[in-house]
């Protein structure tokens, strides 16, 4: 069975009604990959997790970005889209009824975004980007609110850089030929900054979590309209999501060849899943509040929401979320 276009089983046995009594639900949940990575729902499939459950996933292409995988997601699409939580909070903002359903990754001390400047550039420190060129892999996102906040953090105005959109393979080549100041590695583009660090030759100025402290980057997003309609699927789903999360974290090694595995079968590097540093995401795989109310204290400072407006509680995915 190919990683790429095949639909993946998932595992973990789960009855609807009384045991022995019913079958599962079949729901298939289709998605974009992203490349260089792999998904908790990803490596749940890999793992067998939702076996027997009549949940499958499959694989329709890859995304350019978080903001165009849940444009995926509010179309139809797809079932399960993948974006920093600044952008799911404006997808909401814009009228999108999404739920994020489960931590996609996080940041801590082991996984972050870094910013990368060649060794000899005169750029030291945070206050020092202003003006500068900072390759990004998509705008409206993680990486694009980091900076906001980073420049922010030190007086300057939250636009004062100026952000250049490039594919995560290219990461490295436009920082190494001159044509941006700065790249910025993504929490989910550890591969790539781990591959881009063991050439030499560059400097770190920084991480977000020197900016965030330790938060959930982005989340794995439903459509509400699809967790009323299916409430037992849904919350399998998120449940050996998070279950995967945490094999990730307890055993590393073996997330890594299961990475490169899927790498391979996508045509991609496989290499590169020697610098997988997992997913950052806190023991039980769940979130808290600040993971989302941080960011909508942003958009408040930014007055694209009212104080009020939007709760924690409103995003994040809850059994619940059924009948909200």
């Amino acid at each position: 069975m190919t990683f790429h276009s095949k639909k993946l089983l998932l595992s973990a046995a789960f009855v609807l009604g009384l045991a022995g009594t019913a079958s599962a639900e079949d729901v298939n949940l289709r998605y974009l990959a992203s490349q260089g990575g792999l998904t908790a729902h990803e490596l749940a499939a890999e793992l067998g997790y939702f076996e027997g459950t009549g949940i499958t996933i499959e694989n329709v292409g890859y995304a350019a970005g978080g903001p165009a995988s849940l444009i995926a997601l509010a179309s139809g699409d797809v079932e399960l889209g993948s974006a920093a939580t600044s952008a799911v909070l404006n997808s909401i903002i814009s009228g999108n009824d999404f739920v994020a359903a489960y931590p996609s990754n996080g940041i801590n001390a082991e996984v972050q975004s870094i910013f990368y400047v060649l060794e000899d550039s005169p750029i030291r420190e945070i206050k020092d980007i202003a003006g500068k060129s900072i390759a990004v892999n998509t705008l409206g996102a993680h990486l694009d609110y980091t900076i906001r906040e980073a420049l922010h953090s030190v007086g300057l105005p939250t636009d004062a850089a100026n952000q250049v959109v490039v594919p995560g393979p290219q990461l490295e080549q436009v920082l190494r030929s001159g044509q941006v100041d700065i790249s910025a590695f993504g929490y989910w583009q550890t591969t790539f900054e781990g591959a881009a660090s063991k050439n030499g030759g560059l400097r770190a100025i920084f991480g977000d979590t020197d900016v965030l402290g330790e938060i959930a980057g982005g989340f794995v997003v439903l459509r509400r309209d699809f967790v009323k309609a299916h409430p037992e699927a849904a919350k399998t789903f998120v449940e050996q999501s998070a279950r995967a999360l945490d094999y990730a974290r307890e055993h590393p090694e073996e997330t890594r060849k299961i990475l490169a595995k899927a790498l391979q079968e996508r045509g991609e590097n496989p290499d590169i899943a020697q610098y997988f540093r997992g997913y950052g995401v806190r023991a039980g795989g769940l979130p808290v509040e600040r993971d989302v109310q941080f960011w909508i204290d942003v958009l408040v400072r930014e007055g694209k929401l009212k104080q009020g407006q939007l709760a924690a509680k409103d995003v994040l995915y809850s059994p619940d979320a059924a009948t909200n």
